[in-house]
C-alpha cells in the first residue's frame, strides 16, 4: 500500500509500506476512508517533535471503516465506521481512569499515531487498544463531518471546557487557523457574551465571522489586539484566553491581554522555546492551562455533530487523492489558495 512515510527532519516520502496486521488481540484494522493534513504533522517534517520515530507512517486525522478487529475487542466489528482517536490509551493506568488520557503510561500510550507508530496517511491503519481508541460515527453523520473529532476538533472541545468559560464572559481565541476554528466552534457551545479572535490572514477571521463562530475580528499587522480587547472589556481584559496559534509573540499576546485572575490557556504547539516573564505579569495571578489535549470526549462530540451544534465540514477547503497527497502539503505547508484544511481520499 501507498503512504507518506517520516524519513527524518525535512524528509517526508510517499512510497510502498507493508499492509499492517493484528498485533495484540486488542488492535484493530481500519481502511482509511478518509484523511486530513494536519499542522502537528509539518511540525514532524520540521524536526520539532522529538518523539517521532524515522520509518514511520505519519497521518493521525481520518476516519475508516473496521475491516479486521482482534479476539481481544469488544465494541467493534468489521464495517463498523468510526472515528480514530489521536491518542492511544490503554483505559487501566493512573492517568487514563483519571481521563488523563494523553499521559497513558502505556509504550504505545498518548500520541502514537503517525508519530512513533504508523498512522492514516495510507490506506490501512493498525489501531491498538482499539475499544478506547475508537468511536462509532452514527449513521447521520457523514465521513466529512466526523472527520476532525479525533483531533483538532477534540482539541477545541478539550480547550474550551478546561478554560471554564461562563456566560457573561469575554473569550479571546488567539488563531483562526484549523485548531482555532475548532476552539471557536467549542467556545460557542458555553455561551459566552463576547468571542474576539485574532488572525494575521483575513480570509480566515472573514470565515469565523461568517460562520458565527466569532464577535469581534482583529488583525495584528493592522489593529493593537491588547488595545482592542481592552476597549471591549470596560479596560479589565479578557477572562479567558485561548491560544491556539503558536506564533513567535503569540504566547506574549496571551497574556498581556488576559485580566487579573484569567485563565490563559495554551493549546498550540511551539516549535521553540517561549519565556514566562513573572516580573512583568506579578500581580496579574493568571492561571495557566497548557495542551496537549486530552482526546477523551469523542463520543460527546459526534453527538453533538449529529444534533447540529457542531459543523466544521466548512474547514475542508481542498480535496486530493491519496496519490496526490504531496501536492496537498506543498497547498498547506505553504497556505496557498486559502486553505484551511485538505481531506485526503483514497
Amino acid at each position: 500500500m501507498k503512504a507518506v512515510v517520516y524519513k527524518g527532519k525535512g524528509d517526508f516520502r510517499f512510497e510502498e509500506h507493508p499492509v499492517p496486521k493484528l498485533l495484540d488481540s486488542r488492535d484493530a484494522i481500519v481502511k482509511v476512508t478518509l484523511a486530513s493534513i494536519c499542522s502537528s504533522d509539518i511540525h514532524i517534517k520540521h524536526g520539532a517533535v522529538p518523539k517521532a520515530v524515522p520509518g514511520t507512517i505519519v497521518g493521525h486525522e481520518f476516519v475508516g471503516e473496521v475491516v479486521e478487529a482482534g479476539s481481544g475487542v469488544k465494541n467493534f466489528r468489521p464495517g463498523d465506521r468510526v472515528t480514530v482517536n489521536v491518542e492511544t490509551f490503554c483505559g487501566e493506568c493512573y492517568f487514563c481512569k483519571r481521563g488523563f488520557v494523553n499521559n497513558c503510561q502505556n509504550p504505545d500510550g498518548g500520541w502514537a499515531l503517525g508519530c512513533r507508530i504508523d498512522g492514516g496517511q495510507t490506506e490501512y491503519v493498525r489501531i491498538p487498544f482499539a475499544d478506547n481508541g475508537l468511536n462509532r460515527i452514527p449513521d447521520e453523520v457523514s465521513d466529512e463531518q466526523a472527520l476532525f473529532v479525533g483531533d483538532i476538533l477534540a482539541t477545541g472541545y478539550w480547550a474550551a471546557s478546561i478554560s471554564e468559560i461562563r456566560p457573561a464572559d469575554t473569550v479571546v481565541v488567539l488563531g483562526a487557523g484549523p485548531t482555532g476554528l475548532c476552539v471557536l466552534e467549542c467556545v460557542k457551545l458555553y455561551g459566552p457574551e463576547k468571542v474576539i479572535v485574532v488572525d494575521t490572514m483575513e480570509d480566515r477571521l472573514a470565515l469565523a465571522k461568517e460562520h458565527g463562530a466569532a464577535d469581534i475580528t482583529v488583525n495584528p499587522l493592522r489593529e493593537n489586539v491588547e488595545e482592542v480587547v481592552l476597549a471591549n472589556t470596560q479596560g479589565r481584559g479578557a477572562d479567558v484566553v485561548i491560544e491556539a496559534a503558536g506564533g513567535a509573540d503569540t504566547f506574549t499576546t496571551a497574556w498581556k491581554v488576559a485580566r487579573p485572575n484569567a485563565i490563559v490557556c495554551i493549546v498550540a504547539l511551539y516549535e521553540e522555546a517561549q519565556s514566562l516573564p513573572l516580573p512583568d505579569m506579578y500581580g496579574k495571578n493568571l492561571i495557566f492551562k497548557t495542551g496537549g489535549v486530552d482526546a477523551n470526549a469523542c463520543e460527546e462530540i459526534l453527538k453533538l455533530i449529529a444534533c447540529g451544534k457542531i459543523d466544521t465540514t466548512y474547514l475542508i477547503t481542498h480535496r486530493k487523492k491519496l496519490a496526490d497527497i504531496m501536492e496537498g502539503y506543498q497547498i498547506f505547508e505553504n497556505k496557498r489558495d486559502g486553505v484551511i484544511k485538505v481531506a485526503i481520499e483514497p
